[in-house]
């Protein structure tokens, strides 16, 4: 699976970064490599919660994080 990242900066200097496909994947980041640290982080936790439940069904996992 392949996972865009879009990133932007906020007007107060924070970064945000989301990602589209997995919902509720959003944070905020005092850099920009900060926000990409933080929503990998947090995306990985919702594909592992997602493995867990079943709603997720993979046999060969492989992912990968794009920043655009």
């Amino acid at each position: 699976m392949n996972y865009k990242i879009e990133i932007e900066q906020e007007e107060d200097g924070r970064y945000i970064a989301e990602i589209v496909e997995l919902p509720g994947v959003l944070v905020y980041g005092n850099s920009q490599e900060e926000a990409i640290l933080k929503v990998q982080a947090l995306a990985l936790r919702v594909l592992a919660d997602q493995l867990e439940e079943s709603e997720l069904v993979e046999n060969n996992l492989s992912l990968s994080f794009v920043t655009i």
